[in-house]
């Protein structure tokens, strides 16, 4: 095939970068423009046979938007993330019990779409698990995922690139991921400011995800090459942001499109963190699995694959 002369390679790079753009815009845009929730799990607490009745109202009022529970103890609930929210009745009537921390975004919409419960008088609030005070509305929780992303990534690219050795990309990604996640907890911990929780657990939840993160981008290099590294950063960064639900929650998202984002390492990571930091843990087994998973098959390709490795002989293993 002949080479393209230079005018028409221009015009090629042009038509491909408003092509892509074309594709991104609604990517980002369509998700955030279309929050509304679907199935989003709340409950109602209080005595029979009126929380079963006002499970029942909630449910007809708003078809689809809700999976209404009836439970027990609605703050035991919202702690272990069963629920975001939940109205419980009481001798002096209905009050709204929320976590800001699980997602400011649906504590707001809940005490929206409960104000109406109050007969006249506005509903009272109950924050459960409030987010922190340094970081009131989530926005310093959403904005810090983008950099470890990033720089997730960049240890992946730079590991396939650079490091030759198998033995020595493990490591690499290894050490990388241990001090990431010490560095990264310290920073919003302490200097910031912006989580809460126990420090080690903080730790443990971000090294686990820039593990997963830059292991995958790194295998999928060593598997099938630099092309391995497009196929990464498009997937887990532009796809998996977008899907992520960082800023909202994954239940306000399109379907199935924030489900699909919590099986992608940006989705995963910010529950697994958002749980570390706020619910002791609790309610991110399957993203842990997830980010798991990630993790274990990109460090078994890492070592399995040998794209970026120089053949120069067995001592290069």
């Amino acid at each position: 095939m002949s080479r393209l002369s230079p005018v028409r390679l221009a015009l090629l790079i042009a038509v491909a970068a408003v092509a892509l753009q074309v594709l991104l815009v609604p990517l980002f845009v369509g998700p955030a423009s279309h929050l509304e929730p679907r199935d989003l799990p709340i409950a109602v607490a209080g005595p029979q046979p009126a929380a079963g009745q006002l499970a029942a109202k909630l449910t007809a009022a708003r078809p689809g938007a809700f999976d209404v529970r009836v439970v027990t103890d609605a703050d035991a609930a919202i702690r272990d993330r069963d629920v975001y929210g939940a109205v419980v009745l009481g001798a002096a009537g209905p009050s709204l019990h929320i976590a800001s921390a699980a997602s400011p975004t649906v504590a707001t919409l809940l005490t929206q779409a409960t104000a109406e419960l109050g007969q006249g008088g506005p509903v009272p609030v109950v924050d459960v698990v409030p987010t922190d005070p340094d970081d009131p509305r989530g926005a310093a929780f959403g904005a810090a995922f983008l950099p470890m992303a990033i720089t997730a990534m960049l240890a992946g690219v730079l590991t396939f690139f650079l490091v030759k050795r198998v033995a020595a990309r493990v490591l690499a990604i290894g050490a990388f991921a241990v001090l990431a996640g010490f560095a990264g907890a310290a920073v919003q911990r302490f200097w910031l400011g912006t989580l809460p929780g126990d420090y080690l657990a903080i730790a443990a939840g971000i090294g686990l995800f820039v593990l997963a993160l830059s292991a995958a981008v790194a295998g999928l290099g060593a598997l099938i090459g630099r092309e391995g590294l497009g196929v990464g950063a498009v997937t887990f960064f532009l796809v998996g942001n977008a899907l992520s639900g960082v800023s909202a929650a994954p239940e306000l998202l399109p379907q199935p499109w924030g489900a699909v984002g919590q099986f992608l390492p940006i989705g995963a990571g910010a529950t697994v963190l958002r749980s570390d930091a706020y619910f002791g843990g609790r309610g991110a087994g399957m993203q842990v699995a997830v980010l798991s998973a990630y993790a274990i098959v990109g460090l078994i390709l890492v070592l399995s694959g040998r794209g970026g490795l120089s053949r120069t002989g067995p001592e290069e293993r």
